[in-house]
C-alpha cells in the first residue's frame, strides 16, 4: 500500500522544511536575485537560531507522520514501526543535526 493514510500531506513538511534550511543558509548572502533584491534576509543570530530548531522540529515531525502513516495503513507492524521510526529520529543524515541545534 505504501501508506496513503494522511493523503500524503506528509511531503509538505519536507517542502517547508526544505525551503526553512534555504532561507538559513542564505540568511547573510549578498546575491541580488532576478528582480535585484537581496537574497539574503540578514536576521539577527538569534533568529536563525530560532529557525534551526524549528527545521529540527519539522523534519522530525515529517519523520512521525511518515511513519504513523505506514503503520496504520498496514505497511509497517508495530514493531517494525519502532525499528524504523528510532532508525530514522537517530540518524544524523535524515534530522541533519550536524548542521543545526535541535
Amino acid at each position: 500500500m505504501s501508506g496513503g493514510h494522511f493523503d500524503y500531506q506528509q511531503y509538505k513538511l519536507g517542502y517547508i522544511a526544505d525551503e526553512l534550511e534555504q532561507l538559513i543558509l542564505q540568511n547573510d548572502s549578498e546575491e541580488l536575485n532576478q528582480w535585484g533584491d537581496r537574497v539574503g534576509r540578514q536576521y539577527t543570530a538569534e533568529t536563525i537560531e530560532q529557525f534551526e530548531t524549528a527545521l529540527g522540529l519539522v523534519r522530525r515531525a515529517q519523520i512521525y507522520v511518515q511513519r504513523i502513516d505506514w503503520l496504520v495503513s498496514g505497511d509497517d507492524g508495530e514493531e517494525s514501526f519502532h525499528a524504523r521510526l528510532k532508525h530514522e529520529l537517530n540518524d544524523e543524515r535524515t534530522i541533519k543535526t550536524t548542521c543545526y541545534r535541535v
